[in-house]
């Protein structure tokens, strides 16, 4: 018997070792989410600081960009749009993370509902 998300073929549990084991790996993945959802997130604040640092000026004036590890220079003109590029893909991204957290809340809801988990509060 299997059940499954989207995630294979996930066993039933068998005893409740197995059954905390499972629990503890959800939590582990939404704390992996937060935290990757965070430094997305962290990153896109960068990002709007040099946008809103650049924006005013000259586009003909120089600047420079990390790209790979490797400084170069090019215009505003040139980086502005790239980083405004950047910035949208990484606010897309967060916005997949943050759905794939509610999905994985919302089963790891319904595990507890189903094995009458509750925890403790020290």
């Amino acid at each position: 018997m299997t059940t499954s998300k989207g995630e294979g073929d996930v066993k039933e549990p068998v005893n409740e070792q197995a059954v905390a084991n499972l629990y503890g790996t959800m939590r582990s993945e939404i704390s992996q989410l937060h935290t990757k959802i965070t430094e997305l997130e962290m990153e896109v604040s960068e990002h709007s600081l040099v946008v809103g640092a650049i924006q005013p000026l000259d586009p003909s004036r120089r600047c420079y960009r990390m790209i790979g590890g490797v400084l170069v220079e090019r215009t505003i003109k040139e980086v502005l749009p790239a980083v405004q590029r950047n910035k949208a893909g990484l606010e897309e991204v967060i916005s997949r993370l943050n759905e794939a957290l509610e999905r994985k809340k919302k089963e790891m809801v319904d595990f507890e509902a189903k094995y009458k988990i509750r925890i403790r509060k020290p």
